[in-house]
């Protein structure tokens, strides 16, 4: 008797929980991607751009992956390196964050290529990591309480939306909330008028400028969030659903992948966490030897959304300003929560972490280099410094039998 062949059949979960990914992946954070762009002087093109390339990559680099490992690798946009970009106050243009990208993208190719640079990367305290991405978000998050003083229904019914969201449909909170503000603003006619531009997504590509400054304040610090706030979540939620994730091949795809969109405007394609444990999960397959196939899917509905880019972003430009802000610090919360535990998680780092989070939230520039940089600069000094003073005692220990000796010898 033969024996039993594998059921072939696709479920029907596998294809509703990637759209479901999808849709909350790409609607909880387009709008910071796009208040991203504006930051950086992008115009309605560029920014379109920009999220047809992020699309692109996530879409490509993902199936591709997926296929390779036979594992559901599900990438994203680096959410905190919007935030980081949104946040800049060095006054960079368009061509200058180009350069930074591209500068980011390699160094993460670059990691994906040499294990020992990935050792050197793990010993980055996870405190000072949170703490630098706690500052940078802790500002938006502030922004969505200032809007209550310009409007107060709209920010009072959108956190109560995503108050009583996360209690009862927690994996699709930011999406509630995304679909609430459109159909308010909308009802109440505050889109404002604009060319929509064309039907389907469009590339432009763009001379990149490399200036130090820019490299330094946004492209360092690009890569270090996207390593430890996507990249390594997205490791961990593989590894709880059963799968052993090559770590180089994937910091390395997913970093070729940056680099040769960044001309475009793309600024990071990495693992996804939160849309990664809905694609990975049990009912988006019952087989985790055939549940790659999710990613796939996942893939395709970004190629989907890659195709649509322009109009949805128009959409975005044209809201008003308290509404993206409010959208913004609504879809920070759970990950300015997040980074806050991981900076006061080690009682021993607490007062370099704190260093580094207020130095990064005070929005300082200084030589030109943005705060995000500085506040690194301050947690490793704190670090160092109290390093140093811990290995002083074991010296003057080391050193006194010698003493002693002396003393008696004389």
């Amino acid at each position: 008797m033969s024996a039993a062949l594998p059921n072939p059949r696709i479920p029907l979960s596998s294809l509703s929980a990637a759209a479901i990914a999808a849709l909350v992946g790409f609607g909880g954070t387009v709008v910071l991607v796009v208040q991203a762009g504006q930051t950086i002087g992008g115009s309605a093109a560029q920014i379109g751009s920009m999220v047809t390339a992020l699309c692109l990559g996530i879409a490509i680099a993902g199936a591709g992956l997926s296929y390779r490992l036979k594992m559901p690798v599900v990438l994203a946009w680096s959410t905190p390196g919007a935030a980081l970009i949104a946040a800049s106050s060095t006054g960079a243009s368009w061509p200058v964050a180009i350069g930074a990208f591209i500068a980011a993208a390699a160094m993460m190719a670059l990691l994906g290529l040499v294990p020992a640079l990935g050792r050197l990367a793990a010993r980055i305290p996870p405190a000072v990591a949170s703490a630098m991405l706690a500052g940078i978000l802790l500002p938006f998050c502030l922004a969505l309480f200032r809007t209550f003083q310009s409007d107060a229904v709209l920010a009072g019914l959108l956190l109560v939306i995503f108050v009583v969201a996360r209690q009862k449909f927690p994996a699709y909170a930011l999406l509630i909330v995304l679909v609430a503000a459109i159909a308010l603003v909308v009802g109440r006619g505050d889109i404002a008028p604009h060319d929509g531009g064309t039907m389907f997504g469009g590339m432009s590509a763009t001379l990149p400028a490399f200036d130090w400054r820019a490299i330094v304040s946004l492209g360092v610090p690009l890569f270090l969030v996207t390593l430890v706030s996507q990249n390594l979540p997205g490791f961990v939620v593989l590894r709880s659903a059963g799968y052993q994730p090559p770590s180089q091949p994937i910091l390395f795809v997913t970093g070729m992948a940056s680099l040769l969109l960044a001309p475009f405007g793309a600024h990071s394609v990495n693992l996804a966490a939160i849309t990664a444990a809905i694609c990975t999960d049990t009912d988006a397959h019952p087989d985790p030897a055939r549940r790659w196939l999710v990613g796939i899917f996942y893939a395709g509905f970004y190629l989907l959304l890659a195709a649509f880019a322009v109009p949805l972003v128009g959409l975005f430009m044209a809201m008003p300003h308290e509404t993206v802000a409010a959208i913004t610090g609504i879809a920070l919360i759970g990950p300015l929560v997040n980074a806050l535990g991981g900076m006061l998680a080690e009682s021993h780092d607490r007062e370099p972490a704190v260093l580094t989070f207020a130095a990064t939230a005070s929005g300082m520039t200084l030589l030109g280099v943005g705060s995000a940089f500085w506040g690194l600069v301050a947690g490793f000094l704190a670090l160092g410094v109290r390093r140093l003073f811990q290995a002083m005692p074991s010296i003057q220990s080391a050193s006194s039998p010698s003493a002693d000796s002396s003393a008696k010898r004389g």
